[in-house]
């Protein structure tokens, strides 16, 4: 007996510091369904040249966008009769956590950006599918290096609180934030500092792989 497939996406939710506040970007559909909506980057599985759902999406980003981001992991899966017109359909979703000029260097005018905290209507289930990513990141943002992610190459301590802040949505203690960056080993200085501006110099770091806290930080 043959039975009805269901119709396997990949979504990206690339995630980004824009104006000191979390956005996302995202494009507007060419195509129906959801013409002209704005939606999350992403496409349909190729059984015959994919080898996974991570090398989907990443083929679908170089494809689409011409960028691949040097951090992501699989959020989730989402799925329904619902959530596309088209068929029974299931997405496998991904977080990216990318620097802004990283992201708008490689895709300028690709991609339109919006604050994650006020997201305009978008096509199929993509609200709830970034809603998730976000939650996501501020859950992990209390207990691991994540939001470094977000940061250029190199960066001062005073970006980097910035960054938590951004993301957890309330300020930190600056001596405390320090110490706990200091305990856990999160950055490594450089011999490079900040050039010009009205302050002192501030001096640079650059992260350490993506790793958890013993206890959290915000």
């Amino acid at each position: 007996m043959d039975y009805p497939q269901p119709l396997v996406t990949v979504d990206a939710v690339l995630l980004t510091l824009r104006d000191g506040c979390l956005q996302v970007a995202l494009h507007r559909r060419p195509a129906e369904p959801f013409r002209d909506r704005l939606a999350l980057p992403g496409g349909v599985v190729h059984v015959d040249q994919d080898a996974s759902v991570e090398a989907a999406i990443l083929r679908v980003l170089l494809d689409k966008t011409g960028f691949r981001p040097r951090y992501i992991e699989q959020l989730g899966v989402f799925s329904g009769p619902d959530r596309d017109p088209r068929s029974w359909s299931v997405s496998i979703a991904f977080v990216a956590l990318v620097p802004e000029a990283a992201l708008t260097e490689a895709t300028e005018g690709i991609f339109h950006f919006h604050s994650v905290d006020a997201l305009p209507a978008l096509a199929f289930d993509h609200g709830t599918i970034v809603a998730a990513a976000v939650q996501r990141l501020r859950n992990k943002t209390r207990y691991s290096t994540l939001p470094t992610q977000l940061l250029p190459q190199r960066f001062t301590l005073s970006q980097l609180q910035a960054t938590y802040e951004a993301i957890v949505g309330h300020p930190l203690n600056k001596a405390a934030f320090r110490r706990k960056i200091e305990e856990e080993g999160v950055v490594v200085a450089t011999d490079a500092y900040t050039q010009g501006g009205a302050h002192r110099p501030a001096q640079l770091y650059e992260a350490r792989p993506v790793e958890l806290f013993d206890r959290t930080i915000a």
